[in-house]
């Protein structure tokens, strides 16, 4: 329903890069659009999603601690806290640009743990455009963001954006 509420152009463009992948350059074509305008038609189309679809958790620092044990236990290499803090069906979702650096799409609270475990030691943790999440940075400059969905207690979507146009919109607060 939120999907179909966007105008045609947002929705092409939000669907076809953050779920799909496809790179701006490829969705300016199919809208005969500059690849500028289909990042600024992407990024209104994920504003508006988020905006029909609020938090369903809206107690900030719950679900900064969520994020926090999540990778207290990655770093630790503590599997069986790390799946405490998934959600069975988690998700992860890396846009085209995280791809390319190496991180999969993943589903799962068994893959996603397994795959985090013991890692994300580089990643810090922040508020993305208000919402708790992490950065990945690389001599100094953001790499990729890390941006977490937490439902009762629970991670049950990670969005990776590497996207540098994507990550230069972005609103980051480390406190």
């Amino acid at each position: 329903m939120v999907l179909d509420a966007l105008p045609p152009a947002e929705r092409v463009a939000f669907v076809l890069h953050d779920l799909f992948g496809v790179p701006f350059d490829d969705i300016a074509v199919v809208l005969d659009r500059t690849p500028a305008a289909t990042r600024q038609l992407a990024s209104r189309g994920r504003r508006r999603a988020r905006a029909a679809d609020p938090e369903p958790n809206p107690d900030l620092a719950r679900r900064r601690e969520v994020v926090a044990a999540f990778f207290a236990a990655s770093r630790e290499g503590d599997l069986s806290r790390l799946l405490s803090v998934l959600d069975p069906d988690v998700v992860v979702r890396p846009d085209a640009a995280a791809l390319e650096m190496g991180s999969p799409a993943m589903a799962g609270a068994d893959t996603v743990a397994r795959f985090f475990n013991g890692g994300a030691a580089a990643a810090r943790q922040m508020l993305i455009d208000g919402t708790p999440g992490a950065v990945w940075s690389h001599r100094g400059k953001v790499m990729v963001a890390f941006e977490f969905t937490v439902r009762e207690g629970r991670v049950v979507s990670i969005d990776l954006h590497g996207d540098p146009a994507l990550l230069d919109a972005l609103d980051l607060d480390r406190h």
